[in-house]
């Protein structure tokens, strides 16, 4: 199995950045790490890496990209997609929350003319990445990745030696990173094919992203070297994450 085959199991990615940063005193995707990138273009870069799709869900904020960013790679859809309307929204001022920036990605990759959605039956997971956190897409995807389906399972003892032995192949439609207390699930895979259902609950009224998810999921223990770059709230915490992610 090649690197290729299976980033094709990879339909696209989504940033979610679009939450309220109050204890934060400013929004996340803007704040600005010690290379002066901001976090918005820090995690767009490393999901470029990618070879996918990549959009910004920002609750309409319509936060800007680096134009050198989207100039390296011209030819990759990197767009900003407004959160899904369901019918049971009453006051369009209140928070809806991640779930519904995921279905409308969800229906964004549906809808999407490209090759892998076209040409790879595989092509069928979305990546969720939260700007509440440094880990990028692309180690997220190595990390992640090997837990997609029992093909890649199966491969792992010759292609990924170093992979611990307890993986199994799953048939769960979400994917996502647990510590010892709680899972993450803004640092996720989402299989395409849970829109409809996910659409239903959202419709329905519901919001909790926990209940709909724990069901479905497969939980993936972070890596420890992590733990210090995850749930960016306050100041501190992003000050903590840089000197974690950049040594200083």
């Amino acid at each position: 199995m090649t690197m290729n085959n299976v980033l094709a199991s990879l339909a696209g990615v989504v940033i979610l950045a679009g939450g309220n940063s109050r204890r934060m005193g400013t929004p996340k995707a803007k704040l600005t790490l010690p290379t002066n990138e901001t976090l918005l273009d820090y995690h767009v870069r490393q999901a470029i890496k990618l070879n996918v799709p990549i959009m910004i869900a920002d609750n309409g904020r319509s936060f800007t990209v680096n134009a050198e960013l989207l100039s390296s790679k011209p030819e990759l859809p990197i767009f900003h997609i407004a959160d899904y309307r369901s019918v049971s929204i009453i006051d369009n001022s209140e928070t809806e929350g991640p779930l519904v920036a995921i279905e409308s990605a969800l229906q964004a990759l549906a809808s999407l003319n490209s090759i892998a959605t076209q040409n790879n039956e595989h092509s069928s997971w979305l990546m969720v990445i939260s700007c509440d956190s440094l880990i990028t897409a692309h180690d997220l995807w190595q990390e992640l990745n090997l837990y997609i389906d029992a093909a890649i399972s199966d491969d792992i003892a010759t292609t990924q030696p170093s992979a611990p032995s307890t993986i199994k192949a799953t048939n769960k439609s979400v994917i996502c990173l647990t510590d010892d207390s709680h899972l993450y699930p803004l640092l996720g895979l989402y299989k395409l094919d849970i829109e409809s259902d996910l659409r239903a609950y959202i419709d329905n009224g519901q919001r909790q992203v926990m209940r709909f998810i724990e069901p479905m999921t497969q939980a993936v223990p972070v890596i420890k070297e992590w733990l210090p770059l995850t749930n960016l709230n306050t100041p501190e915490d992003f000050k903590r994450a840089c000197a974690a992610l950049y040594n200083l």
